[in-house]
């Protein structure tokens, strides 16, 4: 058992989330204990206990660790109660559960002591023992999640989910995390990476766990929770790109459409094609402006969300005054069809037309009436955005 300290001198806080973890814990705790009075860091180990009812807390508590007891459900609850109850300007978080070695953190120590403020471990360079990382994880999540990650936010992180991982505590809690489940480990790497916190990586073994039951993790719903967060975190391509695909090949179809049937070797199209080239145009143009509208309702509220000079040359010019002008120019537009054909069906008595020469010209002007419209709704939520408010 380490002595005990006055709260200011602890330079690290080795924190451990705990959900029934009885079999482990004391090996992990000794670890950590004697990894501090080998390397003679002053430090602390603090449980995150999340609720355990076999034993766990007494056993942390014999084996000279403090007891976090966090009510709040989740791996990330349990995590930020755990940095939050710590005392040392370095916190080492990692699983209870015997499968990263805690007396072997000096890597970790001496990159944040470098001045680096996120120290991730990466699992792929270190070494993975066999069985302790299923195939589906080793093969397919681990690598496709973290390529995902660095394509969308550019990190230098290459294992975005390796439970051991070092940080400046006060960087960490200045990026107000919110996630509250197993997509922590990636609001961790994200947002310290979109806040310009340095970054860094260390190998770091990762063996098989001492549990004798199923670990808490569930591999397809956390695996999409992590991914729900990557693409939610990053509009452009949640919603812009797509959004801007579908606009352009809607409405370029269309139009093209209106001037007559296309055919491409075998396959024709039509009116009817016409109508749902129309929609997707509808539909992109919907996305885009959730894109934009997404990024700036995060800027209004202080999230960290990556812009971009065509953004920023985007949000100078979109308020609610210009987007009103231009989707009142659009609607007139598409006005202007619709008037054209009623004015040729009164010429004709109000007697029959030529199905197929009205449909060409009614879809494109009902698309043009349908994204003025969209566009002056923008503006108008846009301005409930900007509607200036005293926050408490």
């Amino acid at each position: 058992m380490i002595p005990e300290i006055a709260a200011p001198s602890i330079e690290l806080s080795i924190v451990m989330p705990c959900l029934n973890e009885a079999e482990t814990l004391a090996v992990c705790i000794d670890k950590a204990n004697g990894y501090l009075e080998r390397s003679g860091v002053i430090g602390e180990v603090v449980i995150a206990d999340n609720g355990s009812t076999d034993g766990s807390q007494d056993i942390a508590r014999a084996h000279g660790a403090r007891v976090v007891d966090i009510s709040a459900k989740g791996y990330g609850n349990a995590l930020m109660g755990g940095i939050e109850a710590s005392v040392g300007r370095f916190v080492i978080m990692g699983d209870a559960d015997d499968s990263y070695d805690f007396s072997k953190l000096d890597p970790f120590v001496e990159r944040l002591r470098a001045g680096d403020q996120l120290v991730m471990g990466n699992r792929f360079r270190g070494g993975i023992a066999e069985g302790a990382m299923p195939p589906l994880h080793k093969y397919l999540g681990n690598p496709v999640l973290s390529w995902i990650g660095r394509l969308l936010f550019r990190s230098p992180i290459k294992d975005f989910h390796c439970g051991l991982r070092g940080f400046d505590r006060q960087s960490i809690l200045d990026l107000h995390l919110q996630t509250t489940g197993m997509e922590f480990a990636s609001e961790v790497v994200v947002k310290a990476t979109l806040g310009g916190l340095r970054v860094s990586e260390v190998p770091t073994t990762l063996d098989k766990d001492g549990r004798s039951r199923a670990p808490h993790l569930r591999s397809w719903r956390d695996g999409w929770r992590h991914l729900r967060f990557l693409l939610i975190f990053s509009p452009r391509w949640l919603f812009l790109i797509p959004g801007l695909s579908a606009f352009f090949v809607g409405l370029l179809g269309s139009l093209i459409l209106s001037i007559g049937p296309v055919v491409v070797g075998s396959i024709g199209f039509d009116q009817s094609s016409q109508i749902f080239l129309s929609a997707l145009a509808i539909v992109g143009y919907q996305a885009v402006i959730f894109a934009v509208l997404t990024k700036i309702y995060a800027q209004h509220e202080g999230f960290r969300i990556p812009k971009s000079r065509n953004f920023e040359w985007l949000e100078r010019r979109f308020s609610l005054e210009s987007a009103a002008l231009a989707g009142l120019l659009l609607f007139l537009v598409g006005l202007a069809v619709a008037i054209v054909q009623f004015v040729l069906w009164v010429q004709t008595g109000f007697g029959s037309l030529d199905g197929a020469t009205i449909l060409r010209l009614s879809v494109p002007a009902a698309l043009l009436m349908s994204l003025g419209a969209q566009t002056i709704m923008a503006g108008l939520f846009l301005g409930v955005l900007n509607v200036g408010l005293r926050r408490r």
